[in-house]
């Protein structure tokens, strides 16, 4: 017995064995799927908290990026006017040029004949600024080497600095010298004949930083100088420092300018090139600008002085926030950074930054960016976590220029703004992929049961899913109904309806028909029986409607395996909507023309009893042997399957047949009346002479009126009123019969002043035109429908009006056949 129940046992189980690794693997796709996004989240995440505390340079490449940006954003602002810039600039140079034309008239320009100037020059403005009552005057000039012009020169110069040796400030500079050893860093100072004080002179340094612009202090010069050399180079650089003060600092000691201390070291930058008062040296050796457009010198009380160069021939240039860039792409000279340093002092405006220790700064973001990514996995559709992230994006991006701007922080932003966004866009990618996974299982699914009337409602509405329409097509190609007709094409499918193209059989020669299937989703007999009878009813009014000769002619009506079938005329044409298509808006006696010619229809439509509750553009047909127009899809599939939901009380809600822009509000709610249909009518002739889809009209937030006469300034007064009152918010102030509709429109002066065409409506006639500007179009406008190869539109159904309809004499009705002509109007 023990030896029976193994195979037993091996035979239970290996059904279990072989299908437990396919699960296994489906389950373990599923985890990695749903999984990905999340763990791409958390790899961004570490990297940007990871990279941000080991400051890597790509760190403070992007930062000071996005730095420069927030000012260039910012834009200029004031500068404080305590501060002047007396340039070296072009027109100063220039200045020789006069000199060498009249020395005599001109004596006063002899120390600046030629560059490099007479030192002496620089004495005169110091003298006159200091006399002047200037605070101090800095000279962004390195005096390293005697005067070219002789040893009094430089006497000259050295008795002015003496003279005003506290208010006077030199520039001294950090350069790269070759030593047999290799590279070293000196400090270039003035000539010892110039220093008479202690803080005479001032390093002009300033370090650059990974993006190649300044925007620290240049106290981080020698930070980062000590930093970076063997300890014993290190010492002597921090004994130059401790002699040696930077060039703001100097000039703010000789201003004797107090100021609080610094909360960061990073400048605030005040604006572009000339936010800085800029004054020409030559102003200040030129009696007459110094008399007049500098007060006698009057100008310069109490200000900040500082002497450089702007000129482009010396090419003291360098890139900041506000220079070189795609916004400001003018470069900075080096005299503006100074003053924008000194500024920043002066006003307590340095910049800060909120974290300043690197691994702080670290933690601070893998927290934020934590939190960050919690909050991103909460919406359960992909596209909503991308706008999450861009929305948090903004948000830390906003923030962060907020504290910049006008709390002087610099906080991180380009590091965590740029996770946030790629944790974002990973979400969006996982769950794009699966999103398309779903879809493929899903399609897989549909396939099997492609011939399910649910399936073909969820393929119709799916456009990726339209190759499985195609391959129901195949399996119905050549499938005979009632055997008479055989289906050629499959022209669409609806809700609970299928269209199809197909020859009679029974009739050799015969034009194409179209069959219409209606599908009742349901086997209770009960349905069954009242689908036959409102199919039945649907039927019968279908076929009255047919005898009207802008209607299809309805051909026949069967049952086939519980599945309700229509037949009826092929009408071979364009839809109106092809010639909307264009949007250039149509002229007002083409539109008015096309409305008398679907008035005599809808006349008669309403005239059975029937409300149509779906005109719109693509549902008129100008059929192509008259170019008449035919209205055609009066909806009898949803009218059935309304009807039937309605008496099963599967649905407590209101089903509304028509399209929305063209179907008015009564009709949303589901209480259409026959004006219902001239409210349609008069938003067709609207796009038509607008030129634009009733969608995009706005309407009046009081009335729920249409605004639409400033879209259409060429159509006539009285015109536009008449469309107005079709289209009525309120069905009571419209008109309420086609007839009304029709005695306006035959009122309008470009009807009364037409020439009449004779139109004439009998059997086997087609419209003849007598103008040959008419409004119908020609038969070379139409397409071409052949059997085989052709556009086609559904013919559908219809839809009853209420139980008292009344049912008008076919007799009389038809006489719209042989009356009423179409009016032209005059060339």
């Amino acid at each position: 017995m023990g030896r029976k129940k193994a195979p037993v046992s091996d035979a239970a189980t290996a059904p279990r064995d072989r299908t437990q690794p396919g699960k296994t693997t489906k389950s373990f796709q599923k985890f990695r799927l749903s999984t990905w996004g999340h763990g791409l989240t958390g790899a961004w995440v570490l990297m940007a908290a990871a990279t941000t505390a080991l400051n890597l340079g790509i760190v403070d490449l992007l930062e000071r990026q996005v730095q420069a940006l927030f000012f260039e954003v910012r834009g200029a602002i004031a500068a404080p006017p305590e501060v002047v810039i007396l340039a070296i600039d072009e027109t100063s140079l220039a200045q020789q040029e006069f000199y060498q034309t009249d020395p005599d008239k001109y004596s006063y320009l002899e120390p600046i004949q030629s560059w490099p100037w007479q030192r002496s020059a620089y004495a005169q403005v110091i003298d006159k600024l200091m006399a002047a009552g200037a605070r101090s005057v800095s000279l962004d000039i390195i005096f390293s080497a005697p005067s070219s012009y002789g040893e009094v020169d430089d006497q000259q110069f050295a008795q002015s600095i003496q003279q005003h040796a506290e208010r006077v400030v030199l520039a001294a500079q950090y350069n790269d010298v070759e030593t047999p050893q290799g590279f070293t860093t000196q400090l270039t100072s003035p000539l010892a004949l110039f220093q008479h004080h202690p803080n005479q002179a001032g390093s002009i340094n300033f370090f650059m930083e990974p993006d190649g612009k300044i925007h620290r202090f240049g106290n981080q010069f020698l930070v980062e100088l000590i930093q970076n050399s063997p300890a014993n180079e290190a010492e002597a650089y921090r004994e130059l420092a401790a002699t040696t003060p930077t060039f703001v600092d100097a000039t703010l000691r000789a201003a004797q300018v107090e100021h609080s201390t610094p909360r960061g070291n990073h400048i605030f930058f005040y604006g572009p090139s000339q936010t800085f008062e800029h004054i020409p040296f030559w102003y200040v050796l030129d009696p007459t600008t110094w008399e007049t457009t500098l007060q006698s010198g009057e100008y310069f009380k109490d200000k900040i002085v500082l002497v450089g160069s702007t000129a482009a021939v010396h090419q003291d240039f360098h890139a900041a926030p506000f220079s070189k860039s795609w916004l400001y792409s003018e470069p900075m000279a080096g005299v503006e950074i100074h003053a924008n340093a000194i500024a920043s002092l002066l006003q307590g405006r340095s910049l800060a930054e909120a974290l300043p220790q690197a691994p702080l700064r670290g933690l601070v973001l893998l927290i934020g960016l934590a939190g960050a990514g919690l909050l991103l996995s909460r919406p359960r559709q992909p596209a909503m976590r991308w706008v999450w992230a861009m929305g948090m994006t903004i948000a830390w991006g906003g923030i962060s220029y907020i504290a910049f701007t006008y709390g002087q922080l610099i906080l991180p932003t380009a590091i965590p703004v740029g996770a946030i966004a790629l944790s974002g866009f990973s979400q969006l990618m996982a769950g794009s992929v699966k999103e398309q996974q779903r879809k493929q299982h899903l399609r897989d699914t549909l396939k099997q049961y492609a011939t399910s009337p649910i399936v073909q409602e969820i393929i119709s509405q799916q456009d990726d899913l339209q190759d499985l329409i195609q391959e129901r097509e195949q399996a119905l190609s050549g499938k005979v109904l009632h055997d008479r007709y055989k289906i050629v094409k499959v022209l669409g499918s609806g809700g609970f309806s299928e269209t199809y193209i197909a020859e009679d059989m029974k009739r050799s020669g015969s034009a194409p028909c179209v069959v219409k299937q209606l599908r009742i989703a349901s086997d209770n007999l009960d349905t069954l029986k009242l689908a036959r009878r409102l199919f039945a009813t649907e039927a019968e009014t279908l076929e009255r409607l047919g005898q009207h000769d802008q209607i299809p002619s309805f051909l026949n009506s069967f049952e086939e395996d519980q599945e309700f079938y229509l037949v009826q005329e092929f009408v071979a044409g364009q839809p109106l909507s092809n010639e909307f298509n264009s949007r250039v808006p149509l002229p007002e006696s083409k539109v008015v023309v096309i409305l008398q010619d679907l008035l005599r229809v809808l006349e008669f439509v309403h005239s059975q009893g029937v409300i149509h509750r779906d005109l719109k553009p693509s549902n008129i047909i100008r059929r192509k042997s008259d170019n008449r127009l035919v209205l055609i899809d009066f909806g009898i599939a949803k009218r059935i399957t309304t009807q039937l939901a309605d008496v099963e009380r599967n649905t407590k809600f209101t089903v509304a047949v028509g399209t929305p822009g063209y179907m008015p509000n009564e009709q949303s709610a589901g209480r259409p009346h026959f004006n219902s249909d001239i409210y349609a009518l008069g938003m067709i002739a609207i796009e038509a002479l607008t030129g634009q889809p009733p969608h995009m009209l706005n309407h009046d937030g009081m009335t729920g009126e249409v605004i639409w006469r400033k879209q259409a300034p060429q159509v006539s007064s009285e015109c536009a009123d008449v469309l107005t009152k079709m289209v009525r918010y309120d069905f009571t102030q419209r008109y309420t019969s086609v007839r009304q509709v029709h005695e306006a429109l035959k009122q309008l002066p470009i009807v009364l002043n037409s020439v009449v065409a004779t139109a004439q409506l009998e059997e086997g006639s087609t419209a003849i035109f007598e103008q040959a500007d008419t409004a119908m179009l020609t038969q070379e406008d139409t397409a071409v429908f052949e059997q085989a190869d052709t556009a086609i539109f559904e013919q559908a159904d219809i839809t009853v009006s209420p139980e008292d309809s009344k049912q008008g004499s076919l007799e009389d009705l038809t006489k719209v056949k042989a009356e009423d002509t179409a009016p032209l109007p005059e060339n």
